[in-house]
């Protein structure tokens, strides 16, 4: 059986296709992401032109799954249809153009389902974690072990917000950089108080941003689904990515022309959070929301289930 997933995102749509092999394993057929930037007017309320681009990218990718025989799939949005004033305007006009369904979740679900994809990519690690998934409407954070989740939150501060209310200059002011780090201190701050009981010196960072740090640092993978990433290389690509104006950051090898615009206040944030947390180290997986909800399509136990 062929399994299709979409994920409706607040800046990418992301389509998925794999084939069930033996129980609870997969291989993946296709995937495709397409830029539609739902949230670029704004996540009040889905723009004329965000709206269009997300109609004909679901047409598209249903073609996709007709093309590869999909017999089962599911279709969820995230942050920007939780949030837009016209969001169900938006889930009707997909279901009169395609036929198909999106599914909402709510941000607590977001962050469970982001955990089980998570736990089926990352390498066995001792102690507690703490997993950032940064979106463009929201940023998911769970502290984890291998087998239990202590503490899962979802906060509406992903890269197109913290954009659209605090980048105005290019390359970005340190007074803008400043009212970030305000902003996040008073925001995070449930985030803040869980950390003062859960010591999780590792961070496993999932989506968009975190493949950026892997791309800029690493030509060749050494493992398919993460990759280890020292403070120290971190660093050397933050502090030219923060400075960089636009242009330049279009001239970065391994940066996308694609997340050039939202990079800057992404890094500001994986800065802000692993000072906070007192990281010691950076894991990147290839894994996240939508392994979540392929783990449940194909019955995977739960990290710590038999």
């Amino acid at each position: 059986m062929r399994l299709g997933i979409i994920d409706c995102g607040t800046n990418t749509f992301h389509l998925l296709i794999v084939e069930m092999k033996v129980v609870g394993t997969f291989e993946v057929v296709f995937k495709e992401r397409q830029y539609v930037r739902l949230g670029q007017e704004g996540l009040h309320r889905i723009g004329e032109g965000p709206f269009r681009r997300g109609v004909e990218c679901i047409g598209v990718f249903k073609n996709k799954m007709q093309e590869y025989g999909v017999e089962k799939h599911s279709v969820f949005g995230t942050e920007a249809l939780r949030r837009a004033s016209n969001a169900t305007d938006f889930i009707r006009a997909v279901e009169e153009a395609t036929g198909i369904q999106i599914h909402l979740i709510s941000g607590d679900e977001e962050a469970r389902l982001i955990h089980l994809g998570v736990m089926q990519a990352v390498p066995r690690f001792k102690g507690k974690a703490l997993i950032m998934d940064i979106g463009g409407g929201s940023v998911e954070f769970i502290i984890a072990s291998e087998r239990e989740v202590f503490w899962a939150q979802s906060f509406p501060i992903g890269v197109q917000v913290l954009f659209s209310r605090f980048q105005k200059n290019d390359p970005i002011s340190a007074e803008e950089l400043a009212m970030i780090e305000i902003f996040l201190e008073a925001t995070l701050r449930p985030l803040d108080e869980v950390l003062r009981l859960h010591q999780a010196p590792l961070l496993l960072g999932a989506s968009g941003s975190f493949e950026v740090v892997e791309d800029m640092l690493f030509r060749q993978k050494e493992h398919p689904l993460y990759s280890v990433v020292s403070l120290y290389d971190y660093y050397s690509i933050h502090q030219k990515i923060i400075h960089a104006s636009i242009e330049e950051r279009r001239q970065m090898p391994g940066l996308p022309p694609e997340r050039v615009e939202l990079i800057v206040v992404a890094f500001a944030l994986i800065d802000f959070v692993m000072r906070k947390a007192g990281i010691r180290q950076l894991i990147t997986s290839a894994y996240a929301l939508k392994e979540g909800i392929l783990s449940e399509m194909l019955n995977v136990p739960a990290p710590g289930t038999t």
